[in-house]
């Protein structure tokens, strides 16, 4: 398994292939991605500020853990997997929805992903891995609509999607 390739995909999530991570950012191809949130026992969002040196989105809020599965790889263990990787924790976690997304990036890169959404609730502590994360925090839903209306430009453009989304799975 490669991790420096994306699953190409259709819009019914059926395989069409692989492509370089890079390459598929650049060119705006469709491919799988994972996105994990994490809450905790007062329904606060665990939030991660990307590491300053990722290749998009740098230093903007975003959801607890997010990667791309890898070939053969099923999402909810790559949901697993990376957010032991990137927030160095565990969590039960359900799988939510899926939802499809473009978005213009800086550096120009193109997100065009099938992402498929998991949802976790625990206690454990974050121990960042600080290749992949610069700060966590909690948030309250309240707190957190009000920042993204104020500051959209501190959040990446999909946790701007997909907010509004898991905020009506919760109710």
């Amino acid at each position: 398994m490669n991790p420096d390739l994306v699953i190409l995909v259709n819009e019914n999530d059926e395989v069409l292939g692989e492509m370089e991570k890079m390459e598929a950012h650049r060119k705006g191809v469709l491919h799988r991605a994972i996105s994990v949130l994490v809450f905790n026992s007062k329904g606060k969002w665990l939030l991660q500020q990307r590491a300053a040196h990722k290749y998009h989105s740098s230093l903007l809020w975003s959801n607890t853990a997010c990667t791309h599965p890898m070939s053969g790889e099923d999402t909810i263990i790559a949901a697993h997997r990376r957010l032991k990787e990137e927030m160095g924790m565990q969590s039960p976690l359900k799988k939510a929805f899926s939802f499809q997304y473009k978005a213009e990036l800086d550096g120009d890169m193109i997100e065009h992903e099938l992402d498929h959404v998991f949802i976790g609730n625990t206690e454990n502590v974050p121990k960042v891995n600080p290749e992949e994360v610069e700060s966590y925090r909690y948030i309250s839903t309240t707190d957190l609509e009000s920042e993204i209306t104020t500051n959209p430009n501190e959040f990446t453009e999909w946790f701007k999607i997909l907010f509004d989304r898991v905020k009506k799975e919760l109710n």
